[in-house]
């Protein structure tokens, strides 16, 4: 049986699939997926593989987001829910879904940006993706937050050979948004 990679925005998921996916990523962060992280991946484009029974193994989604950097709005690709099933790690599935998701961002965003884990670090760097070395920043509510946090874990990718920020311009500065701001 070979697995089938599908691409599509979430508008045209049905509510079966979205069920699929919520629960593959329920399953693939060990139940540490809260409604804001739920919500964080939707409203983009979305990369999931299927196995020959039909079942969801893999997905990733990119969505849109601001950030600014020296004084310029950015708009990126902030990838998200990116999740393997756990009995069909290191098959290659992810990145199949990476690459789909970069050549979504490759054709439609200034550059691509996620926050990785420990364990997700080794895949987006074998992708091409590189450890942003700055302060992040937030525009909070109440005014820009620092993200000392995220400082460590944040990834940039340039899209179709455009450059990336440099550091020495200032702190990327993302838009607000509920739950984990990255």
């Amino acid at each position: 049986m070979s697995d089938r990679l599908h691409t599509a925005h979430t508008y045209e998921l049905s509510p079966a699939v979205l069920a699929s996916i919520r629960a593959l990523l329920e399953d693939a962060f060990d139940g540490d997926l809260s409604e804001e992280d739920w919500e964080h991946g939707l409203g983009g484009v979305h990369a999931y593989a299927e196995d020959g029974a039909g079942r969801i193994v893999a997905h990733g989604s990119v969505v849109m987001r601001r950030v600014v950097h020296a004084g310029r709005a950015h708009r990126v690709g902030y990838v998200e829910a990116v999740g393997v099933r756990a009995d069909r790690r290191r098959q290659g599935l992810g990145s199949r879904v990476m690459a789909a998701l970069e050549e979504v961002l490759d054709g439609a965003y200034d550059f691509g940006a996620l926050s990785a884990s420990d364990a997700g670090a080794l895949l987006y760097r074998s992708r091409g993706w590189h450890l942003w070395n700055g302060r992040i920043e937030a525009y909070g509510p109440h005014g820009v937050v620092r993200m000392a946090d995220e400082e460590d874990c944040t990834f940039l990718r340039p899209s179709a050979g455009r450059p990336l920020p440099a550091p020495e311009g200032g702190p990327l500065q993302f838009d607000w948004r509920d739950g984990d701001v990255l």
